[in-house]
């Protein structure tokens, strides 16, 4: 019997090159060899308060770049976060067995609400007064605290038992294996499994944004889409930070620099990271050239899943044969884990 693997990506825009590195051509792999379910989480994604038109345009847009990145709808379950109501009951269940104090002490709701309240302070005293006394127009919302216990509900109503999760999310899986020991322990059962990070034994890949530092996400506005159109990608990586070079043969190689490096690492061949390598180390390198040689080898790997995108974007009935498949699938085994907690806590019915 395989290993269940779970993964999902939130409903908030368009894909980009660190999705797909960090999470989609691993989901390929993974759904040769473990029962995969890859989900698009848009019950997470309300935290933020989308505009509902919006909401529904990237969930579809994320379905099609699943599918175009490869992730075949007959090896894996493929399904919207929403589209099973078990995760909602179970989230609803499992909440009354969490502390409020646990959720408040993560680090990714404490960042998050500092964001929204606008707080500059490291303080987490500072933090919780302003959570406390906010008025109705500035707030943080319940969603955003129990995001942990949403997240764990994803997994555990599937029984997983790998998830791929990257370094800000360590911590919520920790929390998904405390909540499943406390549920078996509290009830004397063995319903949950602890969830193991999921890995392809090497480390887990960082792809860096366009702006010079850190990684590539949405929010930062420094990403590569895999929807780009040719043109915009090449003004995208054209504009990427530098430095004004090395100033001395063999000098060490700069954060910006080492982001173009490693984005090349990523989509060129071994022989022309070396060749422009050589070249800063001998203080030889053009930076325009660098950029170039990466705008193109990023585009024989965006271009193509961006035609599959776009051909799989207009077929509505495939999209929702897919969906609709994925939720029946998805479904049959989070009703079989809801009903077994419902017994297990007591609610049951008279008819």
């Amino acid at each position: 019997m395989k290993e269940i693997v779970l993964s999902g990506i939130r409903a908030t825009g368009n894909l980009h090159l660190g999705n797909y590195y960090g999470a989609l051509n691993k989901f390929v792999k993974m759904q040769e060899d473990y029962d995969s379910l890859f989900f698009i989480a848009d019950l997470h994604a309300l935290t933020t308060h989308p505009d509902p038109k919006t909401l529904h345009t990237n969930v579809k847009n994320i379905l099609a770049e699943y599918l175009a990145a490869g992730v075949d709808p007959e090896k894996a379950t493929i399904f919207v976060q929403s589209d099973v109501p078990e995760i909602s009951e179970l989230y609803l269940l499992l909440n009354m067995h969490v502390g409020i104090g646990e959720l408040m002490r993560t680090a990714s709701f404490k960042d998050k609400a500092r964001k929204q309240l606008g707080i500059k302070s490291d303080n987490d005293e500072n933090i919780e007064k302003e959570i406390i006394g906010t008025d109705s127009n500035k707030r943080v919302n319940a969603g955003l605290l129990t995001y942990p216990t949403l997240m764990a509900v994803d997994i555990l109503i599937q029984k997983a038992h790998k998830v791929p999760v990257g370094k800000d999310q360590e911590q919520h899986l920790e929390l998904t294996r405390r909540f499943a020991r406390r549920f078996n322990s509290y009830y004397g059962v063995d319903l949950f499994p602890e969830p193991e990070n999921f890995n392809f034994g090497g480390n887990a890949v960082k792809v860096p944004g366009l702006d010079g530092s850190g990684k590539m996400g949405k929010s930062e506005g420094n990403c590569i889409y895999l929807i780009d159109e040719e043109k915009v990608l090449r003004k995208k990586v054209m504009r990427a930070v530098t430095d004004e070079g090395p100033q001395a043969p063999n000098s060490p190689i700069s954060a910006p620099i080492q982001n173009l490096f490693t984005l090349m690492e990523l989509t060129s061949a071994p022989e022309v990271v070396q060749q422009f390598k050589d070249a800063y180390a001998d203080c030889s390198i053009r930076y325009g050239d660098l950029k170039k040689q990466l705008a193109e080898d990023i585009l024989k790997v965006t271009l193509p899943i961006r035609q599959r995108i776009l051909d799989i974007q207009n077929d509505d009935e495939y999209l929702a044969r897919v969906v609709r498949q994925g939720a029946e699938r998805a479904r049959e085994r989070a009703a079989k884990t809801l009903s077994e907690v419902r017994e297990i806590m007591g609610i049951k019915k008279f008819y």
